[in-house]
């Protein structure tokens, strides 16, 4: 198996985007064009990143990684808080790599726990052509999607593997049923669809919603994180029409990061 810092090497080049950040409710906050080079340095033991964004430039440079991130040994990868506390911003960066291509995502929290906004970051390699895929739609996700899923450990316990089923479909009302089957168990729930949000809503514990994005990207989010209870955030990536992936990042009721789940799907 590929090392992290390997995995990482997948993410070289000079990425062409623009930052957009959404509202929780899907409005569009700002947009700014940028550019991110990550540059391999001293036969790539060093890595130099340079963040190009409204007209200011940041430079990093890092030889190793830090605890709150993990790859999958393609170079997709989650960062973030590692820690739910009371009264501290809470949130997670996921990202997703596809031959020229790259989509990031960062879900954001406020100091109440409350969802408070996302970053959708969508990039292409300097001088190859940007293909970007429409907004998603509900309908883009109906059927039967059978996938594969890795989940890796901060804690470096063995890599698991196994086999995912995902239906979804719309009843004659409107509402949206998710049978989902991962690693012999089975879960089942029901949704409200409205517009560019679905919304679970059978425990008002734990309010989850999906909110559908641009270039076929999904983010799952509780609407408010609860403390002394586990919960997961999610975002996935309609790569194309029948290939989706979907990246977990999983919390316990301790508040304490435990795995990173990646779901390579097919419908």
């Amino acid at each position: 198996m590929r090392s992290q810092w390997e995995a990482l090497l997948n993410n070289l080049g000079e990425w062409q985007s623009s930052f957009t950040r959404f509202s929780p409710q899907g409005e569009i906050l700002e947009d700014i064009p940028s550019v991110v080079s990550l540059q391999g340095l001293n036969n790539n033991q060093t890595i130099r990143q340079t963040i190009r964004l409204a007209g200011n430039e940041k430079i990093l440079e890092y030889s190793s990684l830090g605890r709150g991130i993990l790859l999958f040994e393609n170079g997709a990868f989650s960062q973030g808080s590692i820690q739910l506390g009371p009264f501290s911003e809470f949130g997670a960066e996921f990202g997703f790599i596809s031959e020229n291509r790259r989509l990031r995502l960062v879900q954001l929290f406020d100091k109440n726990l409350q969802l408070n906004q996302f970053t959708l970051i969508r990039e292409h390699l300097a001088g190859t052509q940007p293909v970007q895929n429409p907004p998603l739609k509900v309908d883009d996700l109906l059927g039967e999607w059978q996938g594969e899923a890795v989940t890796i450990y901060p804690d470096w316990r063995s890599t698991q593997s196994y086999s995912t089923k995902m239906q979804l479909q719309l009843d004659g009302a409107g509402r949206l049923t998710q049978s989902l089957t991962f690693d012999q168990h089975t879960i089942t729930s029901t949704a409200i669809v409205k517009d560019s949000i679905i919304h679970f809503n059978q425990d008002p514990q734990k309010q989850i919603q999906v909110l559908l994005l641009p270039d076929g990207a999904s983010a799952t989010s509780p609407l408010k994180l609860q403390l002394r209870q586990p919960f997961f955030l999610e975002v996935g990536w309609l790569i194309q029409p029948n290939l989706r992936q979907r990246m977990i990042r999983n919390y316990s009721d301790k508040g304490e990061w435990v795995s990173l789940t990646l779901v390579t799907e097919r419908r």
